[in-house]
């Protein structure tokens, strides 16, 4: 079965949203996923997911190193898979433009979340990572 990129992204967060809400497996909640019919489990939602939980350590250091405001223990869960699902697109897929990542996160919480300040959040942070990976340009004209 064929899933666009935001629909491999939107599946991704979500069984990485179960991971957080469960003590169950990966594997156990890709089985799960696929006899419930409610989330497709693709190669390319594998890889996302697989990727993500195998850099899950530096990537909560890095949403911790942003989030000035709330450690990561006290992000809502659904925040925490987006923002996760989107540190490791632009950390380890150099497919995905860093800005597609931030759109694409931004997207995920307009759907997914009812609060405003859940956008504004996660945009800000996101941003701030993505600021902090560009060579400032003006300092490298100098």
């Amino acid at each position: 079965m064929y899933l666009s990129r935001h629909e491999v992204r939107v599946n991704a967060v979500l069984l990485i949203y179960q991971t957080l809400m469960r003590d169950d497996d990966i594997r156990m909640l890709y089985a799960i996923a696929e006899e419930s019919d409610l989330l497709t489990v693709t190669k390319a939602v594998r890889e996302t997911v697989d990727g993500t939980l195998a850099h899950v350590g530096e990537i909560d250091g890095i949403i911790q190193q942003f989030s000035p405001s709330r450690v990561v223990a006290r992000i809502p869960k659904l925040l925490l898979a987006i923002l996760r699902v989107a540190v490791y697109e632009i950390l380890y897929n150099d497919r995905v433009p860093d800005g597609v990542a931030v759109s694409e996160a931004m997207k995920i919480v307009r759907e997914y979340s009812y609060f405003d300040e859940d956008a504004r959040f996660v945009n800000g942070l996101l941003g701030a990572f993505v600021r902090s990976r560009t060579p400032d340009t003006e300092s490298a004209q100098a």
